[in-house]
């Protein structure tokens, strides 16, 4: 196996064993990075997950006239205020990370002036009316390009809404979320059909903003004044533990050992679905960090019986859905995904990217308008051949981890991909191989 480059052959490996400490959790750092912004005074940040994707929130963020230093995996944000972002001289590159284009159009949706946001190929092709519907209903002015980016906002003078969302989004809750700091009076509130993530709420919540839940399902925000600065130890990404657990319980020998890993439930769906599979997931030396549940994990390999995912069940696991369809290739039984149709609007339609990467494989899997169904085979699938990575960093390392647990090995085209989420994915996976 070589580093990221264009093409990566990844050989079969035997096991995996070790320990590791994945990045910090990516979603996670996209929200300090932007929320310590428009605080007030100094955040400080350790356990920053660097990558292109994050690393374009803090260049937006700089082009705002924020002061951002990034020092490895400790960063710090010299907050300017609710009211304290400068107009930018260009428009502001989004990169490929639609977490940011998504949040970011909420703050300034607060601003007056006009701001212009802008994506790569990729980001360009996602839809974005769905954040422009609730912001022109709170009074910003909002134009895409027939729903896309580049995303042009006149901001101010907003009002507060209740706005239910017509498909379950943390992205679109946040954008809503930080808007309403901005509303004229009274509280914005965001009803959501099955719960999403909710780091948006968790930090705000600790920078002074005033935040209620009502029931399971819809959560209010009231304007502020001010925000404080945070302190936050970021947790390690379980979308970055989630690829290890799943080979170390697909290959037998196996011992793996994730450390600092955040747990928080409406991330955790992937793991939940493991242990009903039948999975052997230890979670022990549980802890806070940052506001967010960690622990470690540990990983031993186990036979896997079929199971199937409900619509409720998705956004707890979106982005673990890809590996879900190689795991249970190697299940006993045919699994079931509905109400996933969101996979279909990510950096590639990823229903149709993980068909053509594991059929060719020897995975029998077939997608429906929402979904797949896989009828598994307990054994290692065939493997061999050159498999396109579609430039979905998500599709890359599903295909590294499909040619880690194959017969015959996997050559990925546009394997560097994985930089968006994890620049360093390849070399902990070789670390951990044994052959």
């Amino acid at each position: 196996m070589c580093g990221a480059s264009v093409r990566v052959r990844v050989e079969p490996v035997a096991a995996l064993r070790g320990d590791l400490a994945v990045p910090g959790d990516k979603s996670i750092s996209h929200r300090v990075l932007l929320i310590g912004a428009i605080a007030e005074g100094e955040t400080e940040i350790e356990g920053f997950g660097a990558s292109e994707d994050t690393l374009a929130t803090a260049g937006a963020v700089r082009a705002l006239g924020v002061n951002v230093e990034i020092d490895g995996d400790r960063a710090r944000v010299g907050g300017v205020g609710l009211h304290g972002l400068r107009l930018p001289q260009e428009p502001l590159d989004c990169g490929n990370a639609g977490t940011l284009m998504r949040l970011l159009a909420g703050i300034l949706a607060g601003h007056g002036g006009r701001f212009e946001l802008v994506g790569d190929e990729s980001l360009s092709r996602r839809p974005l009316d769905r954040i422009a519907e609730p912001l022109r209903e709170m009074g910003a002015q909002v134009e895409t390009t027939d729903g896309h980016a580049p995303l042009l906002l006149q901001g101010g003078g907003l009002e507060p809404i209740r706005y239910e969302l017509p498909v379950a989004s943390a992205q679109v809750k946040s954008c809503v979320l930080l808007a309403g700091l901005y509303a004229a009076r009274g509280h914005t509130s965001v009803v959501e059909p099955a719960p999403t993530r909710d780091h948006t709420e968790r930090l705000l919540e600790a920078a002074g903003a005033r935040l209620a839940r009502i029931g399971r399902r819809e959560i209010g925000i009231w304007p502020a004044e001010r925000l404080a600065p945070l302190e936050v130890a970021i947790p390690g990404d379980f979308s970055s533990a989630a690829p290890f657990l799943a080979a170390a319980t697909l290959l037998p020998g196996s011992s793996l050992r994730l450390h600092g890993v955040g747990i928080n439930p409406t991330r955790t769906g992937f793991l939940a679905v493991l242990e009903r599979m039948g999975a052997r997931i230890a979670v022990f030396n549980r802890r806070s960090a940052g506001g967010e549940p960690v622990a470690d994990l540990e990983a031993a390999p186990a036979e896997l019986v079929a199971t199937a995912i409900r619509p409720e069940e998705v956004p707890l696991l979106v982005d673990e859905l890809p590996l879900f369809a190689l795991v249970a290739g190697m299940a006993r039984g045919q699994s079931v995904v509905r109400g996933a149709q969101e996979l279909r609007v990510k950096e590639s339609d990823r229903l149709e990217a993980v068909r053509s990467l594991l059929r060719p494989l020897g995975v029998r899997i077939e997608t429906t308008r929402d979904g797949f169904k896989v009828r598994g085979v307990p054994a290692r699938p065939r493997g061999g051949g050159t498999v396109d990575a579609h430039g979905d960093h998500r599709i890359a390392i599903l295909a590294a981890v499909a040619g880690a647990v194959s017969r015959e090995g996997v050559s990925i085209t546009g394997a560097d991909s994985v930089g968006v989420s994890f620049p360093g994915f390849f070399e902990m996976l070789d670390s951990l191989a044994v052959r």
